[in-house]
């Protein structure tokens, strides 16, 4: 096998070898030369054959050429025929042979024997048009050296495929006929295979014209003793080959163009990221220059004209890449880069625009005839060294969107029809993207609005605790998802918090998540342990779920905080448990650590019972509540996107940071935003956990006679007055003296009213055996008249009814 730089491989010569073994015979039959190719139909090597009679290669079973080939050589000087040899593993192979009888100049004749395995002669058979005389009607050329590398005989496909008579050529060397540098490098390489004994096989060299291909085989001539004769050369001429190769190579680079960019645009779902990937991906491949254009009205989210009106309206670059630097493209780059638009003015973009055709100048000249009545187009095509340049037109559902125009420079090979078909599949895969991405936009959108409408538009104000909260939408490339959040007073100063993500994206996800905030806000109002409330929840899900058939499935996390006893109680359903930062006791230092919390089966999975825990917090703390879409990448495990949250806050929180400036560094440092990934949605909600004033709350036991129903009044009012809440004493003073005296009149143990000054005016009254009511109800009715919110619950000293009072506007 050649080693020569440019020479292929042996297994590609195996493939795409005819199987032509060329053997050398003496006049008696004795085997001379045995070709690389004969070894490789046959199995013999040279070493085996050399000096053997081929009768001894015969099989005895089958009828064998005698005497009829040595009178056929003799008389005609040729023989054609086919007849088997043993192979060397012992199978017969049937041949095909054509055998020469050729004069060696000074030496006996000599039986030159073309071998060709009849099973691969059959199967080229088409393609070589006949075997019938290798040398004098092959296409193959055959040259035959003697040990000083002259020609001593050549066939007629030789002398035509290098344009020399065979009579000039005997006699002289490769040095004498061909160019130099091709026949000092031929030389050198028959005098190694003359040499060495090293066979060549299939080496390309040009044509002497320069305008074709050839390949070269060479193998030694050796006598019986096994010294060197001389060299055979087989040429080939493989121009058509090379040709058909070359389109082949080119239709499949065509074909991995429009796969890989196919599969660059497939999943996006932004425009200007479609723009750019397409730009991106047709620069160098398939042009110099490309730029990708879209009517501005579709940029901005509009709708495209129909398929009966026709495309106006200035344009937007939503994608442009160049081989080079052009400082001439840079003004219309900046103003690309501001969301400007322009005009399709220039002659190879209006008529497209107006008319669907593609536009393709294949030569300057054409270019330069198309821009005579625009002098600056005309110039920056100058300036740019254009030779050729294609505008296409992007369509989906038979409208135009935009336009794909790509240029080259220079001597690169002009555009031609080929490539005009390749821009045109190139831009219907395209246009059908960006309008997906345009409807996917608009979707969006409308679940985005949706979703923002269903979220808490303002937080309340709740005594003791501060809030902050941030909702980011995903990436443009993901779909609305169900995250949400709230804060919800709750009665006696509470606050509870939730934050949970109703699984699915789009409209469905938005619409399922409203569902879930409104149940979770209505079984708020029962004043339900969190544990409860849940399990309440999950029974609904039924109900919340947007089509029987598709149940719901989400997650939630439910936490109330008091803060009067700064006691919190959290709940989970599937979902992460929030982060508490807390000055360590050790240290004094802040630190965040996620709580261990019991896991819960998110919502939609049936006989799953919730717990929660109850824990007391530091005064200050803040607990963060979030949604996976805060943690969550896709190279790493959602614990490690967890911890670094905990080493963030633990470097951000301390008694002088904000809450605000908590939430913005938190979003600015998200794993999807930091390494270029499509992010999820996120919802996070972070809450400093204070204590109530204790002047806000007030404590009052009194013995159940009624005489006292005045004493009571009378500290409900005073205590308002203190609070300068004078305007509510009307209604709490009527309020507690019916819900006292109710509770009085039923019970004989001491009564308890209590008063809590927060986001409301809370007002209870407990006593012990279900005293609070009456058994008419009527104290029921009069909260359920005057108060903002009512309700029964376990109070201090037993059973309560409370009621709550809107604060005057101040």
């Amino acid at each position: 096998m050649s080693t020569e730089p440019g020479s292929r491989s042996a297994d590609e010569a195996r493939r795409e070898s005819l199987h032509v073994g060329m053997v050398m015979l003496d006049i008696r039959g004795r085997i001379l030369f045995w070709g690389p190719k004969a070894e490789e139909i046959l199995g013999w090597d040279a070493a085996q054959t050399v000096g053997r009679p081929l009768a001894g290669l015969l099989p005895a079973e089958h009828p064998a050429p005698g005497r009829d080939v040595l009178r056929a050589l003799l008389a005609r000087r040729t023989w054609n025929g086919r007849f088997a040899v043993c192979h060397r593993d012992g199978h017969t192979v049937e041949l095909r042979c054509r055998a020469e009888l050729f004069p060696a100049p000074g030496g006996p004749a000599r039986v030159l024997a073309i071998l060709l395995e009849n099973a691969r002669y059959e199967a080229v058979e088409q393609s070589l048009a006949t075997l019938d005389g290798l040398f004098t009607a092959s296409p193959l050329g055959i040259a035959v050296f003697d040990a000083d590398m002259r020609y001593v005989r050549v066939n007629d496909a030789l002398s035509r495929l290098g344009g020399i008579p065979a009579a000039e050529l005997l006699g002289r060397t490769v040095l004498d006929v061909l160019p130099p540098e091709m026949a000092r490098r031929l030389h050198r390489l028959q005098g190694e295979v003359l040499r060495t004994g090293q066979p060549l096989t299939d080496l390309v060299i040009p044509s002497p014209d320069g305008l074709g291909a050839r390949s070269v085989s060479m193998g030694r001539l050796t006598d019986r003793a096994g010294r060197p004769l001389g060299v055979v050369n087989i040429i080939l001429d493989i121009t058509e080959r090379r040709d058909v190769e070359g389109k082949i190579e080119r239709a499949r680079q065509r074909l991995a163009l429009l796969d890989d960019v196919g599969g660059a645009i497939a999943d996006l779902l932004d425009v200007r990221r479609i723009g750019e990937t397409l730009a991106n991906a047709l620069v160098p491949r398939f042009a110099d220059l490309a730029g990708v254009e879209l009517l501005s009205g579709v940029v901005a989210g509009g709708e495209p004209p129909t398929a009966h009106e026709r495309a106006s309206g200035p344009l937007s670059q939503i994608g442009f890449a160049s081989r080079a630097h052009h400082p001439v493209l840079e003004p219309r780059l900046r103003r690309d880069e501001q969301g400007g638009s322009f005009e399709p003015n220039a002659p190879f973009l209006r008529p497209v625009l107006d008319t669907g055709v593609p536009y393709l100048g294949e030569t300057r000249t054409e270019l330069l005839a198309a821009t005579a009545g625009d002098p600056d187009v005309a110039s920056v095509l100058h300036e740019l060294n254009v030779n050729s340049l294609i505008t296409v037109p992007l369509r989906a559902r038979g409208t135009v969107l935009g336009l794909l125009v790509v240029t080259r420079s220079g001597d690169r090979h002009a555009f031609d029809r080929d490539d005009l078909a390749l821009a045109m599949e190139l831009t219907a895969r395209a246009g059908i993207t960006l309008d997906n991405a345009r409807l996917y936009a608009r979707e969006r959108d409308a679940a985005l609005t949706l979703q923002r409408s269903l979220l808490p538009q303002t937080l309340p104000e709740q005594p003791g605790v501060q809030f902050a909260h941030r909702y980011v939408p995903g990436s443009q490339g993901t779909e609305i998802g169900g995250d949400w959040f709230d804060v919800i007073p709750l009665v006696g100063g509470r606050v509870a918090f939730v934050v949970g993500d109703a699984t699915g994206h789009g409209l469905h996800a938005a619409a399922a998540m409203g569902r879930l905030r409104t149940a979770v806000r209505t079984l708020a109002a029962l004043d339900l342990r969190p544990a409860h409330l849940l399990s309440r929840l999950n029974d609904a899900g039924r109900d919340i779920a947007p089509r029987l058939s598709d149940p719901l499935m989400a997650t939630c996390l439910y936490a109330e905080y008091d803060p009067l006893s700064r006691q919190c109680t959290l709940a989970k359903a599937g979902h992460l448990p929030p982060v508490l930062i807390q000055p360590d006791p050790t240290t004094g230092r802040w630190a965040a650590s996620q709580l261990d919390l019991p896991s819960g089966a998110p919502l939609g999975v049936e006989g799953v019972p919730f717990e929660e825990v109850r824990m007391e917090v530091p005064e200050g703390s803040v607990l963060v509540l979030y949604t996976d879409g805060l943690v969550e990448a896709r190279d790493r495990d959602i614990t490690a996107g967890v911890d670094s949250l905990c080493a963030l806050l633990g470097e951000l929180t301390g008694p002088g940071v904000s809450l605000e400036g908590i939430c913005d560094a938190v979003i600015d440092r998200l794993p999807a935003a930091s390494d270029g990934q499509e992010s999820d949605d996120v919802a996070l909600l972070a809450a400093r956990l204070g204590r109530l004033p204790a002047d806000r709350v007030a404590n009052w036991t009194f013995p159940a006679d009624p005489a006292l129903l005045a004493t009571v009044g009378e500290a409900v009012v005073g205590r308002l007055r203190d609070w300068e809440l004078g305007s509510l004493a009307d209604p709490a003073l009527r309020l507690v003296d019916r819900l006292a005296a109710g509770a009085m009149e039923h019970t004989a143990e001491p009564v308890a009213v209590r008063m809590v000054y927060g986001a409301s005016l809370m007002i209870e009254v407990s006593a012990p055996a279900g005293g609070a009511m009456g058994q008419d109800g009527g104290e029921l009715l009069l909260a359920a008249h005057r108060a903002r919110r009512w309700g029964t619950r376990h109070g201090p000293i037993g059973h309560a009814l409370w009621f709550e009072l809107a604060l005057p506007e101040r």
